[in-house]
């Protein structure tokens, strides 16, 4: 009886630990910069690139043709509804524009780099 309760045990610490590892996940959007923008200090030339989001690690990734470009640590902050659309938000201007936060459309939460005001840069 001992040996089947803890094969239970067991079982279901299992279960718990998979489905908390699914629940993590990596969003991913192609969006076309039209003008240079950086990345936590990276330069990023205007172009077509993969964002990515792992919101298991909070490393936003900027990658072209696979090759990673520019990464940055983010968090997740709510917002008010879901994001119809993909989105990215900058500060700055001209040789000086940062990028500090993305929103994936049909998301109700922002991925924000760092703090301070935004403007949105454009959707894809």
């Amino acid at each position: 009886m001992k040996s089947i309760m803890n094969r239970m045990l067991v079982v279901l610490m299992v279960g718990a630990l998979t489905s908390l590892v699914a629940l993590a996940k990596v969003q991913k959007h192609r969006v076309t910069f039209d003008n240079d923008i950086k990345v936590n200090g990276s330069l990023v030339k205007k172009g077509t690139y993969d964002v990515k989001f792992d919101d298991k690690t909070g490393q936003l990734t900027i990658a072209k043709d696979g090759k990673i470009v520019a990464q940055a640590m983010a968090r997740l902050e709510p917002r008010a509804k879901k994001a119809n659309d993909f989105q990215l938000r900058s500060n700055g201007s001209g040789d000086d524009t940062h990028l500090i936060g993305v929103t994936f459309g049909g998301s109700d939460k922002d991925v924000v780099i760092s703090s301070g005001g935004a403007t949105t840069t454009g959707s894809n």
